[in-house]
């Protein structure tokens, strides 16, 4: 290598090339440009004369140092040129590249990439073999181990191929493979090693980087200093709020920090920024988030560090988990200090989604605890169902009561006798008694148990062998106070005392509160997989922090295994399945890093944002092409082969009939052509009256809308007076609304949200008389009272109300009681008050039953939907509610009158 300053050349023999270059100017210079062909008729006249002094053409002296330039920039391009150099590797042996490959690498792994190539082709300028080895354990299982001697060209290869893996490093094991490498490397000559470090601390770094040194010089990179890793420790649930814990390594200097939560299609949810102060190491960060947004959490990551540490997955136990509350004492609702059910909720409220019911109705729906207070003896059927879920992982939790005292069922944990106990009281031999404290198998091991606690009343057990077993808390006296037993996948756990202040002060205290959370925490979620289930991996982290698909060298875990299984095999991510997830995180195993402790000296420590070494050849070549394009347009230009076009004869006309040709057929603006296409559709919409759509772009559904008007438009030809000619679709971003007299809009998802223009369209329609029927297709795929919230956000939509018995509707010419159409069962609403405006016709009509698929037709008259449940009889019922809708659209709320009354009636006895 030829070093000059700031500049080297890895191969300065190929300058020996300049010294060609006076030659190729001589070269350049005697040979003469191509002849120039010039049209002159009159040349033919000098052919014969004979030249007295030729003189040849020679090249510019300016073209001429152009080439020169090209060619030099060439030759210094093959030599390699290096920018910044490194100084030459010390020793004459091998290369050794020790890698921490783990999960903090992954922070500024393409720096360390750079790195590595620009140490090997150090190395290869000096005809070096290169040695790799990575700290953490590679992914097929195997120990930590190095690569044999490898030619550089072989090395690179093998550093592309390397990438940070989301699990600790294992220095230990290096440093026992560091005596193979030795092995390697002798008679090779000394051996310089280089350490690419990850920044953190352990037992064996020490003893690494003097391993290293011992076999010749080493340099360790280092770059915490400019990058801190951080590590983010999983969150612990604060009411609505997560508080999740930022611990750096270095806690030298002040530090801002952002945490930000996220959904599981990257959403972001909230973002939280905290600071830390010199000296500092831990920070707690407190992220506010509604409810319906803490359900969609999925992770948790510090911004800018992209690392598995500093990444958190978020299964069922972050979310909210619903609780069904079912009491057997409703004497207290009038006085809510009374009621049981108002202590429960209140404790359990700001924590979890609180549902109240039947047992029956709360068991239909995704329940993670169930209360029952004070239920007495359970149907047959109660006591099955709620078996049933308790062994598929859900937690039951009982208060005792007189009702229970006297009529206890199997759905307890431990036999109970009849009647309870009176502690304290004028009858009373005993006093109030106090708790004790938990014992260690308890759920609620850690609470401290104030001394007001008392308990006046409680359900004694009957005396069994395994009684203490299933006691998580006592009296002073010794008697159960909570006892469980384990069911299937589930729980079911009796407090002998009651949720009300009848028994017991327990629910007026902060005790009750933190006895309830940990009871909930026993669930394993709506979704929870069985404990002692195999949780295959769906999704794992990458050395980068992003979840990918599992790789095959990632194995199921057990259910019931913590963070300890991280590794090769078991990467951090989630498992289960796509429906019941386990977050496994790197953080819950590795809570505290530290940085990089001090070095022996004679070990050179720098970091990774010196200045690197830049190849100046890609450059250099470039600039090389550039003038290489410039020098072919400039003799292109003396052989007069770039002449500007000219428009003159022949090749003019046929220039102008091209340009001509190209301006008839540049189409006519697009305001033009939807002007005349909205006049024409108005001429023919105002000449007979048209039932319309509204098309959501969807096309089954607009297809589906059109036939279903269609079929209405006959029914309506043949039972009717009204003359409808037929049904036309309508954009409210275009088309004129106010020409239909009534607008069935179905509801569909993949219709946009409706601009500005639109919704003063469609306000200006329901003011002016207009009708329209929103169906939510509550059945149908993309329908739902959901979309059809966002597809009127911003319209002027009336207070609503479900259709009176005595409306309209139901009378205009059909005499109805229930509004199907393809489905049943959607509730119809209408305007709440119509008063006197519009005739008093409702401007809105909002149902889910899908009436256009009931109505719809085929080309051969045929029905093309079938109706559920009801079959034809409610097709039916669904086309005389359309031709009462029409008719209430079109003939007004004239039959609201109570002189139509006995013309009615009248006609209904013939």
């Amino acid at each position: 290598m030829l070093g000059l300053g700031p500049i080297a050349f890895a191969a300065p023999w190929v300058l020996t090339a300049l010294a060609a270059l006076p030659v190729l100017w001589w070269l350049l210079r005697v040979t003469p440009p191509a002849p120039k062909a010039v049209r002159f008729p009159a040349i033919r006249l000098l052919r014969d004369l004979t030249a007295r002094e030729e003189t040849p053409a020679r090249t510019p002296w300016w073209l001429l140092l152009l080439r020169l330039i090209v060619a030099a920039l060439v030759i210094l391009a093959l030599a390699g040129p290096l920018l910044n150099p490194r100084a030459a590797l010390p020793g004459g042996g091998p290369l050794l590249l020790v890698v921490d490959n783990g999960w903090a690498s992954g922070r500024d792994w393409p720096t360390r990439k750079r790195t590595m190539d620009e140490l090997i082709a150090q190395a290869d300028r000096q005809q070096r073999p290169v040695i790799l080895l990575p700290t953490a354990p590679p992914a097929d299982g195997q120990a930590v181990h190095a690569s044999a001697v490898l030619p550089a060209p072989e090395a690179r290869r093998l550093a592309q191929a390397m990438v940070p893996v989301p699990w600790p490093t294992d220095r230990a094991a290096a440093l026992e493979a560091l005596k193979a490498v030795a092995a390697q490397a002798n008679g090779r000559g000394s051996t310089h090693a280089v350490w690419l470090s990850d920044g953190l601390g352990d037992r064996s770094a020490a003893a690494l980087a003097e391993g290293l040194q011992r076999m010749g010089s080493a340099d360790v990179f280092d770059d915490s200093a400019e990058r801190p890793p951080h590590l983010l420790l999983p969150p612990a649930s604060e009411g609505t709020a997560l508080t999740a814990r930022v611990v750096r390594a270095d806690p030298s200097r002040p530090e801002p920090v952002t945490v930000r939560l996220a959904a599981t299609d990257g959403r972001l949810l909230t973002r939280q920024t905290v600071a830390f102060d010199p000296g500092q190491k831990v920070r707690d960060v407190r992220l506010e988030v509604p409810t319906e947004l803490r359900n969609d959490a999925a992770s948790l990551r510090v911004e800018g560090d992209t690392t598995a540490g500093a990444t958190v997955l978020l299964d069922e136990r972050w979310r909210r988990r619903p609780v069904g509350l079912v009491s057997g004492r409703a004497e207290g609702e009038s006085q809510p200090l009374l009621s049981d059910v108002y202590y429960l909720e209140r404790a359990l409220s700001p924590y979890n989604e609180v549902r109240k019911g039947e047992t029956l109705d709360l068991l239909k729906r995704d329940l993670a605890v169930l209360i029952l207070s004070d239920i007495g003896a359970l149907t047959g059927t109660e006591v099955q169902d709620i078996e049933e879920w308790v062994k598929k992982g859900g937690v039951l939790v009982r208060f005792a009561g007189p009702r229970l005292a006297q009529h206890a069922d199997t759905l307890v944990p431990v036999r109970l006798r009849i009647g309870d106990r009176a502690l304290g009281g004028a009858l009373s031999w005993s006093d109030p008694a106090r708790l004790q404290p938990f014992p260690a198998k308890s759920p609620f091991e850690g609470l401290a148990v104030p001394e007001e606690v008392q308990v006046n009343r409680q359900v004694l057990a009957e005396p069994a062998l395994d009684l203490a077993d299933r006691t998580w808390a006592r009296l002073a006296d010794g008697t159960p106070l909570v006892t469980s037993q384990k069911r299937g996948d589930g729980w079911i756990v009796l407090v002998h005392t009651t949720a009300s202040p009848d028994w017991s002060n327990l629910p007026m205290s902060g005790l009750f509160v933190d006895m309830l959370r940990r009871l909930v925490g026993l669930s394993s979620g709506v979704t929870g997989a069985a404990a002692t289930a195999s949780l295959d991996p769906v999704e794992v982290l990458d050395g980068s922090g992003r979840l990918v698909p599992p790789p095959p060298t990632a194995f199921p875990i057990p259910g019931n295994a913590g963070a300890e299984v991280i590794g090769p095999r078991h990467p951090p991510g989630f498992y289960g399945t796509d429906d019941a997830r386990r977050a496994l995180n790197l953080s819950a195993a590795v809570t505290d890093i530290a940085p990089l402790p001090p070095l022996s000296s004679g070990i050179g420590r720098s970091g990774y944002g010196g200045r690197g070494e830049v190849p100046l050849k890609p450059g250099l070549l470039a600039a090389a092409l550039a003038l290489l394009s410039i020098d072919l347009l400039i003799a292109l230009a003396l052989r007069g082969l770039l002449r500007p076009p000219r428009f003159g004869g022949r090749a003019g006309s046929a220039a102008a009939g091209l340009l001509l040709a190209l301006a008839c057929l540049h189409p006519q603006p697009a305001h033009a052509v939807d002007a005349s296409l909205n006049v024409d559709k108005a001429t023919k919409v105002t000449a007979e009256t048209y039932l319309a759509y509204v098309q959501t772009g969807d096309g089954t559904v607009d297809d589906t809308s059109r036939a279903g008007l269609e079929g209405l438009v006959s029914v309506l030809t043949l039972r009717t007076a009204a003359e409808a000619a037929g049904a036309v679709g309508v954009d409210p971003e275009q088309d004129e609304l106010s020409f239909y007299p009534l607008l069935y809009w179905p509801v569909s998802d993949r219709q946009r949200p409706l601009s500005d223009r639109a919704r003063q369209r469609v306000n200006e329609y329901m003011r002016n008389g207009g009708t329209i029927l929103f169906d939510t297709r509550d059945q149908a795929p993309g329908g739902g009272a959901a979309v059809l919230q966002r597809l009127v956000d911003g319209l002027d939509i009336p207070p609503l109300a479900p259709v009176p018995e005595d409306h309209v509707l139901r009378k205009s010419f059909y005499l109805l009681s229930d509004f199907p159409g393809r489905w049943a069962g959607s509730t119809l609403w209408v305007e709440a008050r119509e008063g006197k405006a519009n005739d008093g016709v409702s401007s809105v009509v909002i149902g889910g039953n899908d009436w256009a698929s009931a109505w719809a037709v085929g080309s051969g008259g045929q029905p093309m939907y079938a109706v559920i449940p009801g079959g034809e009889r409610q097709r039916e019922i669904a086309y005389r509610f359309g031709v009462n809708l029409v008719m209430y659209a079109l003939t007004g709320n004239y039959k609201a009158d109570q002189v139509h009354v006995p013309a009615i009636l009248e006609r209904l006895g013939q």
